[in-house]
């Protein structure tokens, strides 16, 4: 099976990459799931940092305990405190029973704040001093709670950035960069497209119920060309969307996302030496008939006629290439 491949030989958890650039983060997260250091997930939107969080806690000593994920984006500043170390009841208006914190509840376990560089000032300077001290008060609260813990951040800024322009605490930056992991952009990476195009196919179309067994060449040229500002993300929903109109045995470049076709369009155009997309005759013939369909508006005589054979012999044509309109 393609999984099971894939699991053995390219694999880390659920991340899946053969690049050089992988490869070393791979080094990298089993080192972080080694210790206790509070580490810190660098990456673009798409590029799978929650995932790179999940396979620290599921490869350290802590793999059974809680994971607590926290967009830290979606919390209000004036909420920020109740939501991380919980508050007693009456401690403000709303407040009308004691409630447990994201650090209470991951305790003994890992807790994965996201999107951590949109934290305001204040949030950040009271999430320093319990990263510090390990202990906190429920907002409302008297005594002091220890918990037992491992923290794993991750934002898609630059925080040094952020620290010049005097957005991010500069001691908070340096407690939580202790171990930095940086995600590459699928981009940078264009190795591993094929190998997860192929996963995600896999994927889509069992839950699908489909039988695509694979690319078409002119496909597969598409999405290795691509850049993909979206990263894997971007990847996963063009080929699941593309699962969903295909209607024959093999993912054909028609039903590929648009702007991914018209981009890998202009580089075929712009480029006319290239010779590394060769398609097969079948391919040609339908992707013709495909473009006569499109450019005569669906018009089956009309595109006939433009495709100099009669009306009989692309309908049968395009019952072969199941072709509906």
């Amino acid at each position: 099976m393609l999984r099971t491949k894939l699991e053995t030989n390219h694999s880390f958890g659920e991340i899946i990459g053969k690049s050089e650039k992988m490869q070393q983060m791979f080094t990298e997260i089993r080192a972080a799931a080694a210790g206790t250091i509070t580490a810190l997930i660098q990456g673009e939107t798409g590029t799978g940092k929650e995932l790179v969080a999940k396979s620290i806690r599921d490869n350290s000593p802590r793999k059974t305990a809680p994971f607590v994920g926290v967009n830290c984006a979606a919390i209000p500043a004036e909420l920020i405190e109740s939501e991380l170390f919980g508050n007693e009841r009456g401690a403000f208006t709303g407040a009308d029973e004691r409630r447990r914190g994201y650090f209470e509840q991951a305790n003994t376990g890992t807790l994965f704040l996201d999107e951590i560089g949109d934290m305001s000032l204040t949030s950040q300077a009271k999430l320093l001093r319990v990263l510090e001290e390990r202990e906190f008060q429920r907002v409302g609260g008297k005594g002091t709670i220890s918990v037992d813990i491992s923290v794993l951040a991750a934002t898609n800024q630059d925080l040094r950035n952020a620290i010049r322009e005097g957005r991010f605490r500069r001691d908070l930056y340096y407690r939580l960069a202790a171990f930095c992991i940086v995600v590459p952009p699928l981009r940078e990476r264009r190795e591993d497209i094929d190998i997860l195009a192929h996963h995600f196919l896999e994927k889509f179309a069992a839950k699908a119920k489909k039988s695509i067994r694979g690319f078409c060449p002119n496909a597969l040229h598409v999405l290795t060309q691509h850049d993909f500002p979206g990263n894997v993300r971007e990847l996963k929903d063009a080929i699941e969307r593309a699962v969903l109109l295909e209607t024959t045995d093999l993912l054909q470049r028609e039903s590929l996302p648009p702007d991914l076709i018209q981009e890998g369009s202009q580089t075929a155009t712009s480029d006319p030496t290239d010779t590394t997309n060769i398609l097969t005759l079948k391919e040609v013939e339908r992707s013709t008939i495909v473009n006569a369909l499109k450019v005569t508006g669906g018009n089956v005589s009309a595109a006939a006629r433009a495709l100099g054979i009669d009306r009989s012999t692309l309908h049968r044509k395009m019952d072969k290439f199941n072709l509906s309109l």
